[in-house]
């Protein structure tokens, strides 16, 4: 039976004078992804995904090389649409966050709402596992969409109360039937 592996991304370097979406994996980052693709229970992965994001590209890169795949781009697998307010210090993300999550009707200071990229991030899904190669796929992104996803294959409303720990975990669901086989875990200790 056919496993798909949501990953996001493992530690950034945080650089306010950047976008985002153009931030790359810190050292810490790149190492936590390393041990993660040489984990034998990735030993079936057939393909690869990633957001557009670089961070995501960067992770996705690490685990394609191990099993020589090329990193296939899916543009909407991007986290939730926060350029609203771009950087924020992290205690006000946090705030931004825990509202985005708690309100998902709301934009929360012009953040993309939590239900439309919670649609988003299950078509997206949908569009790769449809064009992705038989057999098991890496979906790496992000953990707001993350979590919107798992919220969905769970038959859960809306909550941070499934969100990830911290950068750098994954979630695992089977392919046909979307059903849940474990919640987040991290890629590799910290």
């Amino acid at each position: 039976m056919a496993q798909i592996f949501f990953i996001t991304h493992p530690e950034v370097v945080v650089d306010p004078g950047v976008p985002v979406p153009r931030w790359h994996l810190a050292e810490a980052g790149v190492r936590r992804m390393r041990a993660f693709a040489a984990t034998p229970g990735l030993a079936g992965l057939t393909s690869v995904w990633a957001s557009s994001e670089t961070k995501a590209i960067e992770a996705a890169g690490l685990l394609a090389a191990r099993f020589g795949l090329p990193v296939m781009v899916e543009p909407a697998l991007h986290e939730n649409d926060r350029s609203a307010t771009g950087f924020l210090p992290p205690a006000e993300f946090q705030e931004v966050a825990n509202a985005f999550f708690a309100a998902p009707e709301a934009s929360v200071r012009g953040w993309e709402r939590a239900i439309d990229a919670q649609a988003r991030i299950v078509t997206a899904v949908g569009r790769v596992l449809a064009a992705a190669a038989p057999g098991d796929v890496a979906i790496v992104a992000h953990g707001g969409v993350g979590t919107l996803l798992l919220c969905h294959c769970l038959g859960q409303p809306i909550s941070r109360a499934f969100d990830q720990p911290h950068e750098g975990h994954y979630w695992r669901f089977d392919r046909d039937s979307r059903a849940v086989a474990h919640g987040w875990r991290r890629i590799a200790p910290r």
